[in-house]
Parts: structure tokens; C-alpha cells; sequence
């Protein structure tokens, strides 16, 4: 018996088109697993979120990934323990750790990561005052050159530091925030579009 080569290449097809699909079916179920592996050949860090332990200091929390940059350019960041997204940002270059907050309108940053980012003040640069939940609190305006998170980057961004021991923790604002094409929330994580 023969088999006629319009057969084989119907064969061919289905054979192609079943592979396609349990390739796809795989990406799906295992996206996190992919997205790392991919992370990993491409080099993109992934970063540990932080938490809040009864001391008060900032832990990671184990098996957790809160910036994970996709093949598509996107940046996943994941909730903490306590309902906050905070990640690792490079700052001017330096490795910073924020807290996002769409409620804040600058990046705020703390006096000590504006100085680990190089932008050193002095008290005459403070000539602003802002209410905050903490009260009235005097700021210094200033301009970023840079904010990356993932494969995100995010140039020349409007900024203020607080003075000295004001803030607890840098706010990645609506400056950087803003600057991006979208930010969605999805149950526990919050994605970042370039």
C-alpha cells in the first residue's frame, strides 16, 4: 500500500499543529517557570521583595520574586506579606529599595538613598514643605536621571528628597509611575507596561 504525498503532508501538518499546542498548553501552565528560565538565559535579575518582620527591619520573604521582567518587556511585581508592592530599583545606577505608591505624586526619595544615589544636598536646598500622613515635613525638589526596574528605564524624572529621617522608606511615585504606557493590577501582583 502507498501512501500519497498530499497524506504525508496532511500527517505532517496535524503532527506540527499537535506539537504547537502542547508547547503552548506547557507555556501556560508553567509561565513563572518559563519567564525565569528565560530571565535567566537573558540575564535580567529577578530581586527578593522585603517584608516587615516583628523587629520592624525589612526580611526577604522566601520563594518570593517581586520584580519579574517577562519576554514582552513587562515587570511583575508581586505583593508582600503586608499588601505592599516594594522591589529593588536602580536609581542613578545604585540599587534602592522602594515602595510603590500610586497615591504619591513624586518619587519621594529618603535622604540616605538620595545620597546612595549621588544627589547630595544641603539644608539650604530644602525649600519646600509637603503634607504627608505624618505631617508637614520640608522637601529639596530635584531631578532623577534615571529609575530602572527590570528591563524598565524611565529617564530625567521629577523627584523630591525628605530631610533627614523623615521617611522610612523611598516612594516610587506617579513621576515614574506616569511616565509608563499602563500599570494594572492582577489580584496580588502589579504590572508595569514601558
Amino acid at each position: 500500500m502507498s501512501v500519497s504525498s498530499g497524506t504525508v503532508s496532511l500527517f505532517a501538518s496535524v503532527a506540527f499543529f499537535i506539537a504547537i499546542s502542547g508547547g503552548a498548553a506547557y507555556v501556560i501552565k508553567h509561565k513563572e517557570e518559563v519567564y525565569r528560565t528565560i530571565a535567566d538565559a537573558s540575564g535580567v535579575k529577578l530581586r527578593p521583595a522585603k517584608t516587615a518582620d516583628t523587629t520592624g527591619d525589612a526580611q526577604p520573604e522566601d520563594n518570593v520574586q517581586s520584580a519579574v521582567s517577562d519576554p514582552f518587556g513587562d515587570v511583575t511585581l508581586r505583593a508582600t506579606s503586608n499588601g505592599h508592592f516594594e522591589t529593588t530599583a536602580e536609581i542613578n545606577g545604585r540599587d534602592v529599595d522602594v515602595m510603590v505608591d500610586t497615591g504619591a505624586t513624586l518619587v519621594a526619595l529618603t535622604y540616605e538613598d538620595a545620597e546612595r544615589a549621588g544627589i547630595y544636598l544641603t539644608p539650604a536646598d530644602f525649600t519646600h514643605a509637603v503634607s504627608t500622613a505624618n505631617g508637614v515635613a520640608k522637601v529639596a525638589p530635584v531631578e532623577i536621571g534615571s529609575i530602572a526596574i527590570g528591563g524598565i528605564t524611565v529617564r530625567n524624572i521629577r523627584g523630591a528628597v525628605t530631610e533627614r529621617g523623615k521617611l522610612h522608606r523611598t516612594l516610587l511615585g506617579m513621576t515614574f509611575l506616569g511616565r509608563l504606557s499602563r500599570v494594572e493590577m492582577r489580584k496580588n501582583d502589579l504590572v508595569l507596561h514601558e
